[in-house]
């Protein structure tokens, strides 16, 4: 698997490359960028970036970016640095390197969370937000999950064994996918090295930093306040072991025009490819210019 022809990089702050595709041309809509969750990359909004450049969405340009220590960007040296604030700073020199003032930010899991903190450093430049299966807080039995298995999976030998990781680790929360969905999410999280073996496109490193920093810092509610006159549209996995109904209804009691849709038969997360989900999407950027 090479890079995408529409595939750039530029560079961090702090001196590593860092790998994005550009989808679609500016013709005068607000842009959308995506920020994937805590262990994937920008191959997960590939369809959704092809759709959202053509048919929605009055052919935004979206742009979807590997955070560090994902798909075809650097690791980084430091794992210390592999934390929301980072990946926050590294948003703003893409999108400051491309000219882009104001955005509507896609946010997966982790990218909803650098959303929020976004929107409380430059609350002029968000123009929407997005926020996939992910609230300011998060259920504690989810978070256990997830600190538990990020690292630590073991290697595999071929995309067969790739794809049958990929539905053990995620299974219980898409249940009716098929043999070649889960073909396609090992492509998404995987990649083969100099040998041809396919390997998970993540440095380890992000799993010790997930154990070892400990919560986030300071208050998420104060972040997610910053919304308050920010359109925003929350996609819920009713299985979802992360955004549960308590954390939504607070949500919702601090932000009264929440937009909530709660997709059938999906835990964490949603792929955005449900008719729910694009139906939402698509009414979202219709009201954000």
């Amino acid at each position: 698997m090479s890079a995408a022809s529409n595939a750039h990089f530029f560079e961090s702050s702090d001196g590593l490359q860092l790998y994005y595709r550009d989808f679609g041309r500016d013709n005068g809509g607000t842009p959308i960028i995506c920020l994937p969750g805590l262990t994937r990359n920008s191959r997960d909004f590939e369809d959704l970036a092809k759709y959202l450049s053509k048919d929605a969405g009055a052919g935004r340009r979206v742009i979807t970016p590997d955070l560090r220590g994902r798909g075809f960007s650097d690791h980084d040296p430091e794992w210390r640095n592999y934390h929301p604030g980072t990946y926050v700073q590294d948003s703003w020199a893409l999108l400051d390197t491309l000219g882009i003032e104001q955005v509507i930010v896609i946010g997966t899991s982790l990218g909803g969370l650098c959303a929020m903190a976004m929107s409380a450093q430059h609350p002029d430049r968000i123009a929407g937000v997005i926020m996939n299966d992910i609230g300011p807080e998060i259920d504690p039995a989810g978070l256990a999950r997830v600190q538990d298995y990020t690292g630590r999976v073991p290697p595999v030998a071929n995309w067969d064994e790739a794809a049958e990781q990929a539905r053990t680790i995620y299974g219980e929360w898409l249940p009716g996918l098929s043999s070649d969905d889960w073909q396609k999410m090992a492509w998404r999280a995987y990649r083969e090295n100099e040998d041809g073996i396919p390997k998970l496109d993540i440095d380890s490193n992000i799993g010790e930093a997930v154990r070892k920093l400990g919560p986030q810092k300071g208050d998420p509610w104060s972040l997610f306040d910053t919304l308050k006159d920010t359109p925003v549209l929350l996609l819920r996995g009713v299985m979802s072991d992360i955004l549960s109904e308590d954390i939504v209804d607070k949500m919702i009691g601090r932000k009264p025009d929440l937009q909530v849709v709660r997709v059938a038969d999906r835990g964490h997360v949603p792929l955005l490819d449900e008719p729910e989900c694009l139906a939402a999407i698509d009414a979202f950027l219709r009201k954000v210019p």
